[in-house]
């Protein structure tokens, strides 16, 4: 991919930026808007991950109450991902022409019924069906919110947006991870219904809640917006508008030329490498704790599967924060990939050697570095797509990146049956390899620009 030339108004374009970004009325309006905004779309990815991820703390109990294999579990984890990626593009599409405000609420509702669904799962056919049809009603929420966020927030705050909006994970694991255990204990011991039931269905009620607020709390666009003034309307109409008008310069133009951009399927494959190290240890994390502690799957293992993903929460919050500029995105994202990758490399090495401790600091520091990284990837598509081009851009990232979480959960148990060991090591080991592909492909990042990327202004502004 060869370098894009910064053009003759590329200091003009920043110069313009840097007046409108320190405008104290754009100040007041991203502050109003970040509080009213951030909240619900945190619930909704919240509510969102721990639906698809709960999986995890019911994979024994089907089994036994189900008789669902564990070739058939993978199967199940990993082909939510093909009716996410099928529909991801077409959802985003919808979006753009319903707005956020409804679109969003609905994907919620629809995927709460699904999610509750699978409290009547009665063999191998209906889990993987509903598996499916889970990641078909939840297809266009991520790739929605990154859209809904890229119109909302300049590229000097988006990071910190995308950041905020990325503490759904580590919230939904290190409040999730108890809850869904909980859920499973209570409904033992309490309930004539098996506790994974219990977890399905309540758990799935909340998406539908969650849906029913959206459509109450989100607002389309900052002109729609009552709980802004008029000067905070107009501030952000022309930060965002200018911007836009700087990634027309040199971002693909319509649904075609965004859906066949070098550069769209470069960011891709970065998004599908690091899928490949969240999903491969998120859906096997509360069996990897209970292995590592020899505890079964239950209270104690939430609490501790909960450690790495509090961990997380601080790092990405941190990290989302201060990547203010485009040589800390990639310097950062590539050291964050790399040190996702090491992590993933160690915990194996102590699951295989009984050293319990340090594979939980190894899986910590592995979801902390990963979750740094979500949002310092996305930062790059945002900066050159724009209109239309941007919701197929940035579902086909989403989508196809994605698909990383079909793989990730066969590729481990394909490895692990072919090199066989008490600790599947080597399935753990298959993960960490894409990690170091993402490290190289984020630090390659460095031979090719957008123009907006001037748009942050000059490096040495923060210290770099």
């Amino acid at each position: 991919m060869s370098p894009i030339p910064s053009g003759p108004t590329t200091r003009a374009d920043a110069d313009v930026a840097s007046d409108l970004l320190s405008s104290p009325h754009l100040a007041s309006g991203i502050k109003k808007a970040t509080f009213r905004l951030m909240p619900m779309l945190i619930i909704l990815y919240f509510v969102a991950f721990l639906d698809r991820t709960n999986v995890g703390f019911a994979e024994a109990a089907l089994e036994v109450d189900r008789g669902i294999t564990a070739g058939a579990y993978a199967l199940g984890a990993g082909i939510f991902f093909i009716g996410y990626a099928l529909f991801e593009i077409p959802s985003n599409l919808l979006l753009d022409k319903f707005g956020a405000r409804f679109w969003l609420a609905r994907i919620a509702i629809t995927w709460g019924i699904v999610a509750a669904a699978f409290a009547f799962v009665n063999g191998e056919p209906m889990f993987i069906i509903l598996r499916f049809l889970l990641g078909v009603t939840e297809a266009g929420l991520f790739p929605g919110v990154i859209m809904f966020l890229s119109q909302w927030f300049p590229n000097k705050r988006r990071v910190q947006m995308f950041a905020l909006f990325y503490l759904a994970q580590p919230f939904s694991q290190m409040l999730g991870a108890p809850l869904s255990g909980g859920l499973i204990s209570f409904g033992d011991q309490f309930t004539p219904w098996a506790g994974w039931q219990v977890m399905f269905f309540v758990e799935g009620a909340l998406a539908v809640l969650a849906g029913i607020a959206a459509f109450s709390f989100l607002v389309d666009s900052p002109q729609k917006a009552k709980f802004l003034d008029d000067d905070e309307k107009r501030a952000l109409k022309e930060v965002m508008a200018h911007e836009d008008a700087v990634k027309e310069q040199d971002g693909p133009r319509g649904i075609g030329a965004a859906l066949i951009s070098g550069k769209v399927w470069y960011f891709t494959t970065i998004y599908f490498c690091l899928q490949i190290a969240v999903y491969g240890t998120t859906f096997y994390l509360p069996q990897q704790v209970s292995s590592l502690i020899g505890e079964s799957v239950g209270w104690q293992v939430g609490l501790v599967s909960a450690i790495p993903w509090a961990c997380g929460l601080f790092a990405c919050y941190y990290v989302g924060k201060h990547a203010t500029t485009l040589r800390r995105r990639r310097t950062w994202g590539a050291l964050f990939f790399l040190i996702t990758g090491l992590a993933i490399l160690v915990s194996a090495w102590a699951g295989a050697n009984g050293q319990g401790l340090l594979g939980i600091v190894a899986i910590t520091v592995a979801v902390a570095a990963f979750l740094s990284t979500g949002p310092i990837t996305w930062s790059f598509p945002t900066s050159f797509l724009t209109g239309a081009a941007a919701a197929a851009g940035i579902g086909l990232i989403n989508s196809l990146g994605n698909l990383g979480g079909f793989v990730a959960p066969i590729m481990r148990t394909a490895v692990n049956e072919s090199i066989p060991t008490d600790s599947g090591a080597w399935g753990v080991v298959s993960l960490g390899v894409f990690a170091f592909l993402g490290a190289i492909l984020m630090w390659a990042t460095r031979f090719f620009s957008a123009k907006a990327d001037a748009l942050l202004g000059p490096e040495r502004a923060s210290g770099d």
